[in-house]
C-alpha cells in the first residue's frame, strides 16, 4: 500500500505515538472519567482491565496491545518502522504519560526540509476545507428556534396527559429548588465555564505545549489519524484479535481526547470524518465502476446503490429474524466534490474551484482506504428495518429515521429509545428537537404493551386515593420509607396490584427487544459505525440489555460508543454492571430522580431491595451519575424532560458535564 502523506516520516511517527497515548488514556477513563473526583488516584496506573504485569505486552486486554488490532493497523497506515512499535505501546501505558505528550508534540511542530512550503499549502487547503465543512454542520439558528418551539408545545400537550393536579411551569423547572441545585451541583463533574479540577494527574484541559502547533498541522494530525483508523488494511499479524471492521468506537474515544489535547473544537473533527467519508466513497465508487462485471450491465456501485432486501439474518431464540432494509446511510454517490459549490461560496479567498482542489488534496490520503464495508455499503440499513415476524413474543421492532442527516456521510449513529408513551407519537417527539451531527433513529418498539402500562400509571396517579397522598405530600415519605426499610402502605400494595401484571410484561418485552437490539448492532446493520445509545424508562432498559448481551462476547466492545439512561428501571446491585459498563468506549450516563416514587412503585420492592437506577447513584465503575431532580417531577416527566437533560449534558465534551441552570 501507498499512501500520500501531509506529514513528514518524523511527524507520523509523532503522530501515531499521540493517538496510542489517547487510546490507552481513554481505557483508564472507562473506569474512572476524566473530571470526575477518584478516592485513589494511584488506580489510575492500570486501565480497566489492568492486570498485575509491569508491561504492556503481558496485559493482552489492553487497547493498545499488540493483539487488540486497534492500535498496529494505524501504525502500518502511518509507515512507521516496525521496530518502533512496541516502544510506542509501552510509551502508551506509561504512567504518568503526560510528559511525553509534549515531546511528541514539539515532534509535530517541526518543519521538514524539502517540501515543507507545498505541505504548507496542503494543509492550508485542507484546513480552509475543513473549517468550510464545519459551517455546513452549523445548526440553523431559524431551524433551531422551530424545533425548541414545537417541543414546548409538545411539552404542554405531555402536561395536559399527564397532569395530576400538579403542574410547574418551564420556567420554574429552570430556576428549581435552590437547596436541591446546590446538593445536585456537587455531584456533578463540571460546570459549563470551567470543569472540575479532579485531582488526577491527567485532566482534561488542552495539553500546554499544543500552543506550539499551529492550527493547519493539528487538523491534519486528526485527518490522517481518522484515515488510519478506517482504513482497510490486510491484517499480516495472526495474533490480532479484532474481526470487525469499520469506524470503532475505542478510535472514536480516543480521537475526541486527542482533539481535547489539541483545543479543536469536536465539530471540526465531524467535519473531517464528513470529508474523508465523502472522498472515501467517491474513490470508492470509482473503483467499482471499473469491476463492472462482463455478464452484467450493472456495476457493484449500482446494485449497491439500489438497495432493496440485503441478506441479514440472525438466530433469535431459536427463531430466524430477517432483518430487511436498504443502503446503510453514508454512501454519498457524488462525492466530496458535489459539496464545493456550495462551501466554496462560503469562503471567498478560496472559491468553488479552489474548495474542488482543496478536496482533491484531502483525498491523497482517503485515496487508498477501501471503506466500503466499513461504511456499510455492502450491508442493510437501519431504515425500514422491522421484525418481519413474531420473534420471542415481540410484535414491534422498527427503525425509524428522524431529523436531517440522513445520507451526509455521518460517522456515528445515535439510536433513541422511549420507555413511557402514551400513543405512537410519544416514540418520536421528545427527541425530535435535539440538535446534534450524528445520524438519528428512533425505535419503535412494542407500542400496545407500552401505551398499556403507561395508562395504568397514569390512571392511578389520577385516581382518588393518589391524589389524595399527593395532596398531603406523603408520596416523598413514602419513598423514603421504601428504600429504608421497605414497608409497603396497603395504598401502594392496591396500586401495584393494579400495574403489576401490565408492568411485568413490558418488563419482559423490554429485555428480549435488548436482545434484538443488540442482534442488529452485531449484525452491523448501522453500517459499523460508533453507535450512541439515548433511552428513558423501559428504553433505558432496552439499552442495558442490549448491552448485556453485547458483553456475551467481548469482540462486541468496539460497537458503542456513549451511552445515557434517564430514570432507568435496573437493579443496582444483582446486575452485572462492570461488564456492561466494558462495551461502552465512552462516556456511560446515568441519570435518576430521587423523587420519582412512580418508578419505584411500578417496580416492585423486591428489588428495590437491590437498589434502583432510576432513582440513586450507581457506585464506581466509571459511570457518571447526573441527579436530575430538579428537572423532573414525575416518571412521564421524561417525555419532555429528556431532551432539557441532554442539552446540559453536552455530550459531545470529552469529560463529564452537566451544565448548570442559568
Amino acid at each position: 500500500m501507498t499512501t500520500t502523506s501531509f506529514l513528514s516520516p518524523t511527524q507520523r511517527y509523532a503522530a501515531g505515538a499521540l493517538f496510542a497515548i489517547a487510546l490507552h488514556q481513554a481505557q483508564n477513563n472507562q473506569t474512572r472519567p476524566l473530571g470526575l473526583p477518584s478516592e485513589d488516584d494511584s488506580n489510575m496506573e492500570r486501565s480497566s482491565s489492568s492486570s498485575s504485569s509491569d508491561s504492556v505486552a503481558e496485559d493482552p486486554e489492553l487497547w493498545v496491545h499488540e493483539n487488540s488490532g486497534l492500535l498496529r493497523p494505524v501504525f502500518r497506515f502511518l509507515d512507521i518502522d516496525s521496530a518502533a512499535w512496541s516502544g510506542l505501546e509501552e510509551t502508551a501505558g506509561c504512567f504518568p504519560a503526560k510528559h511525553h505528550i509534549g515531546a511528541f508534540l514539539r515532534l509535530l511542530s517541526e518543519e521538514a526540509g524539502d517540501g515543507s512550503a507545498q505541505s504548507s499549502d496542503q494543509e492550508f487547503a485542507l484546513s480552509k476545507a475543513v473549517d468550510a465543512t464545519a459551517v455546513s454542520l452549523e445548526a440553523d439558528s431559524e431551524t433551531s428556534k422551530s424545533k425548541k418551539e414545537k417541543h414546548r408545545e409538545y411539552e404542554n400537550e405531555c402536561r395536559e396527559k399527564c397532569s395530576t393536579g400538579k403542574k410547574q411551569s418551564h420556567s420554574d423547572m429552570e430556576n428549581g429548588d435552590r437547596k436541591t441545585q446546590q446538593e445536585t451541583d456537587s455531584n456533578l463533574a463540571g460546570t459549563e465555564d470551567s470543569p472540575h479540577e479532579s485531582g488526577s494527574k491527567f485532566d482534561e484541559r488542552p495539553i500546554e505545549e499544543e500552543a506550539v502547533l499551529s492550527y493547519q498541522r493539528k487538523v491534519t494530525v486528526l485527518y490522517e489519524l481518522l484515515s488510519a483508523c478506517l482504513a482497510d488494511i490486510p491484517q499480516h499479524d495472526k495474533k490480532c484479535t479484532r474481526q470487525r471492521t469499520g469506524y470503532d468506537s475505542r478510535h472514536r474515544v480516543a480521537l475526541r481526547l486527542l482533539a481535547t489535547w489539541l483545543d479543536i473544537k469536536w465539530i471540526k473533527m465531524e467535519a473531517v470524518e464528513m470529508m474523508v467519508a465523502s472522498s472515501a466513497m467517491a474513490v470508492r465508487k470509482a473503483e467499482a465502476s471499473k469491476e463492472e462485471e462482463a455478464t452484467s450491465s450493472e456495476s457493484k456501485w449500482a446494485k449497491w446503490k439500489r438497495g432493496g432486501i440485503i441478506g441479514a439474518a440472525a438466530l433469535t431464540g431459536g427463531t430466524l429474524m430477517a432483518i430487511t432494509g436498504g443502503l446503510a446511510a453514508p454512501a454519498i454517490a457524488a462525492g466530496f466534490s458535489a459539496l464545493a459549490p456550495t462551501l466554496g461560496t462560503l469562503i471567498p479567498v478560496i472559491g468553488a474551484s479552489g474548495f474542488a482542489a482543496a478536496a482533491s488534496a484531502a483525498g491523497t490520503v482517503a485515496g487508498s482506504v477501501a471503506v466500503a464495508a466499513s461504511f456499510g455499503a455492502a450491508g442493510a440499513g437501519l431504515t425500514g428495518s422491522k421484525m418481519a415476524r413474531r420473534i420471542g413474543s415481540v410484535d414491534e421492532f422498527e427503525f425509524k429515521a428522524i431529523g436531517e442527516n440522513q445520507n451526509q456521510g455521518r460517522l456515528a449513529v445515535e439510536i433513541l429509545i422511549s420507555g413511557v408513551v402514551f400513543d405512537q407519537e410519544d416514540f418520536v417527539r421528545p427527541w425530535e428537537g435535539q440538535n446534534d451531527n450524528m445520524e438519528r433513529y428512533v425505535l419503535q418498539w412494542e407500542s400496545k404493551n407500552l401505551i398499556a402500562v403507561s395508562t395504568a400509571i397514569q390512571d392511578w396517579l389520577t385516581s382518588r386515593i393518589a391524589m389524595e397522598l399527593m395532596k398531603q405530600g406523603a408520596m416523598m415519605t413514602v419513598l423514603k420509607t421504601l428504600l429504608a426499610a421497605l414497608a409497603w402502605p396497603a395504598t401502594l400494595v392496591f396500586a401495584a396490584d393494579l400495574i403489576d401484571s401490565k408492568w411485568t410484561i413490558a418488563v419482559d418485552r423490554s429485555d428480549k427487544a435488548g436482545k434484538l437490539l443488540a442482534e442488529v448492532l452485531m449484525q452491523g446493520l448501522q453500517g459499523y459505525r460508533p453507535v450512541t445509545l439515548i433511552g428513558y424508562s423501559l428504553g433505558a432498559r432496552v439499552i442495558f440489555k442490549c448491552l448485556e448481551n453485547l458483553a456475551e462476547n467481548e469482540c462486541n466492545a468496539g460497537i458503542v460508543e456513549r451511552v445515557v439512561l434517564l430514570g432507568a428501571p435496573i437493579s443496582i446491585k444483582d446486575q452485572n454492571w462492570e461488564a456492561v459498563r466494558k462495551m461502552v468506549a465512552g462516556r456511560f450516563i446515568n441519570c435518576y430522580a430521587t423523587n420519582d416514587w412512580t418508578l419505584a412503585i411500578a417496580f416492585r420492592a423486591s428489588l428495590l431491595s437491590q437498589g434502583l437506577a432510576g432513582i440513586q447513584p450507581i457506585n464506581g465503575l466509571g459511570i457518571e451519575n447526573i441527579d436530575v431532580t430538579h428537572l423532573i417531577e414525575g416518571h412521564s416527566s421524561y417525555l419532555w424532560a429528556s431532551q432539557l437533560i441532554l442539552e446540559r449534558l453536552e455530550l459531545d465534551t470529552y469529560y463529564p458535564v452537566f451544565r448548570r441552570a442559568p
